[in-house]
């Protein structure tokens, strides 16, 4: 049995993955998280003082969510126990709880870490509050998915978010460095190569020393560099982290907005590849468009709607991947047109007006009067026709009684709207003389 067990590499001496072996074991040595754990990082203040709250850690795959977890563990000598949201259930919690309950009994404490939180119901959320409360447990959540969407209010009421960046260059060139050294040699890579084995992890620590790994197994003694191209052929290109349906989902479509807002027609073309590439829906990409051309664009530019229109139909009628193009045309003039957002504030503000004067009816003057009872109640009376008086423009009241007139719409200098001010002015001017 003990010979199918070697040939399957599975004896007790079987050599560790690299990520694993290279796993800090001091909050010191994690790396490219400092605002956490670097000199007046939030945790190393938290130590200092001898105490540590409930914790969620907030941050993409790779960035040392359990390592800090565990090692929190060790720091305050609470006893680390470990499970995952998504193979776990209420029985699973019960069995944590009791447990922690009895180590409270003997003057222990507990570091309840649970990955991928997020996945528990909101009535499994719910559960850790009692425990939390009374010191029964110190809870370290992970997540990748924004708190404020996926946990209960009164579970972060009770914990610290601390939010862990996905990890840069020199982050990741720091684990390459630990990885040769623990390896007692280089990684077989020209400096073209290097740099795309980084670029590829993604800010993914792990990962990248996953394709280090690999790396080093392709050449054991190291004499053949693989450049850029040697590389690709080794190990295939990583998905970009995009979920459709989760953070990378809306955090890729805001940038487009913010560029197109922004009058970036550059940037704005970067995010609307990096949507394309991750999968995104092109029918999602152009909704938004139009959204942008009505809520930053607006009457600086009539056009821009009929621009990003034009680009869903376009798509609609030639489909992928020749209908991309409309959408970034599309995309293009809008971040090249004039921006206003007048007419997005002046709906906003007519809106609040509208909840805030109920039910008032419109003035008497413009009410149809279809019976004798509403003639003789004064409904149209004194109405002109618009259309019979100079320049089609009577100057009467529209709005009603009891608020008078109001104002929301202040068009801006820029573009179209130029030439709606100067009617507006003369509108008013006529509507004072009258």
């Amino acid at each position: 049995m003990s010979d199918l067990f070697q040939a399957a590499g599975l004896e007790n001496e079987a050599p560790r993955p690299l990520a694993d072996r290279l796993r800090p074991v001091r909050l010191s040595e994690v790396v490219g998280q400092e605002h956490v754990i670097g000199a007046m990082g939030t945790l190393t203040r938290m130590l200092e003082q001898g105490r540590l709250s409930s914790l969620i850690l907030w941050g993409p795959p790779g960035t040392g969510k359990t390592t800090i977890a565990r090692l929190l563990s060790q720091e305050t000598g609470l006893e680390f126990e470990q499970m995952s949201a998504i193979f776990s259930g209420v029985q699973d919690l019960r069995k944590a709880f009791d447990a922690a309950k009895m180590r409270r009994m003997e003057g222990r404490g507990t570091l309840l870490f649970v990955d991928e939180i997020h996945r528990f119901n909101r009535a499994q959320q719910d559960g850790f509050l009692p425990h939390m409360e009374d010191g029964t447990i110190t809870l370290v959540g992970a997540t990748t998915e924004n708190p404020s969407f996926e946990l209960n209010g009164a579970l972060l009421s009770r914990a610290q978010v601390l939010v862990l960046g996905r990890l840069g260059s020199d982050a990741l060139e720091e684990l390459l460095c630990r990885a040769e050294a623990a390896e007692g040699r280089s990684l077989p890579l020209d400096e073209t190569a290097r740099v795309s084995l980084i670029a590829m992890a993604d800010g993914d620590g792990r990962y990248l020393l996953n394709l280090a790994e690999a790396v080093l197994s392709t050449s054991p003694d190291g004499t053949e560099l693989l450049d850029r191209a040697g590389l690709a052929d080794l190990v295939q290109q990583r998905v970009p982290l995009y979920d459709k349906s989760q953070d990378g989902h809306y955090n890729l479509i805001s940038a487009l907005h913010k560029s197109i807002r922004g009058s970036d027609p550059d940037a704005a073309l970067y995010w609307l590849a990096r949507l394309l590439d991750g999968g995104e829906d092109p029918l999602f990409i152009a909704r938004r468009v139009v959204r942008a051309a009505s809520e930053d664009i607006g009457l600086a530019d009539p056009y821009a709607l009929s621009q990003a229109i034009a680009a869903k139909e376009a798509y609609e009628f030639i489909g992928s991947p020749e209908g991309e193009l409309a959408i970034a045309q599309a995309v293009v003039y809008l971040a090249t047109a004039p921006k206003s957002n007048a007419v997005y504030n002046a709906y906003k503000s007519a809106r609040r007006a509208a909840k805030e004067t109920g039910s008032v009816a419109p003035p008497k003057v413009i009410l149809n009067a279809p019976t004798r009872l509403m003639e003789e109640e004064g409904y149209g009376e004194g109405y002109r026709y618009d259309h019979d008086v100079e320049h089609a423009f009577s100057g009467q009241n529209y709005f009603p009684d009891e608020t008078g007139r109001q104002k929301y719409y202040e068009p801006t200098s820029r573009g179209f709207e130029k030439d709606i001010t100067k009617r507006l002015e003369f509108w008013a001017k006529l509507r004072s003389e009258r």
